[in-house]
């Protein structure tokens, strides 16, 4: 069975929000239409504490972009974003779906890519659950390519799944022009269907 894992589409990746991804909510008719097709739809929220270690603002001198570690971790420093129950958190309104949410990102001290495993290698329970409903092949999309999209899938590979992102239906934060580019040229060459 195949599953639809639909990374993060949430107010503050969207334009207008703390941690926006350019034209982010291009893609949601896109995501509303193909979620109809699959045995069982996913979706990811980032769902952080207001003082989640992630955030610039929780280290002195820091500004949003900057490098910086958590936990010893290397770690970008973002602009304060999907704090637990703010409008920020919330899914973006145009989102349509009927799917089973896993959230992530509620450890101060680790940050929380993929929607497998926070950086810490804690697992959020997605894994587990795709066993249990026999999912053998995962295809994702969401926000953002150069990020969660890229981690999420590089760990569903690392979980066995037959693994596709759907590339038409990901925007990237893309601090560097290339990163979107770059992120899907690696998740090809780890075994990663590209479509």
């Amino acid at each position: 069975m195949k599953a639809l894992i639909i990374v993060d589409i949430q107010n503050d990746f969207c334009p207008g929000g703390a941690l926006a991804v350019k034209e982010g909510d291009s893609i949601i008719e896109g995501v509303n239409s193909i979620a109809k097709e699959y045995d069982l739809v996913i979706t990811t929220q980032d769902w952080h504490p207001s003082n989640h270690g992630s955030f610039a603002s929780q280290h002195e001198g820091a500004k949003p972009y900057d490098m910086g570690t958590l936990s010893g971790r290397p770690q970008v420093m973002w602009p304060d974003h999907c704090v637990q129950g703010t409008k920020g958190a919330q899914f973006h309104p145009q989102l349509n779906v009927k799917a089973v949410n896993f959230i992530k990102g509620t450890n101060p001290k680790a940050d929380s890519y993929s929607g497998f495993f926070d950086d810490d290698g804690a697992s959020t329970g997605l894994d587990e659950y795709l066993k249990e409903e026999d999912i053998t092949e995962v295809e994702i999309c969401g926000l953002a390519t150069d990020y969660c999209v890229k981690y999420t899938a590089l760990d569903a590979l690392k979980c066995g799944y037959k693994t596709s992102v759907l590339s038409q239906l990901t925007k990237g934060v893309n601090q560097s022009p290339q990163d979107s580019q770059l992120s899907l040229k690696e998740l090809e060459q780890a075994g990663i269907t590209i479509r």
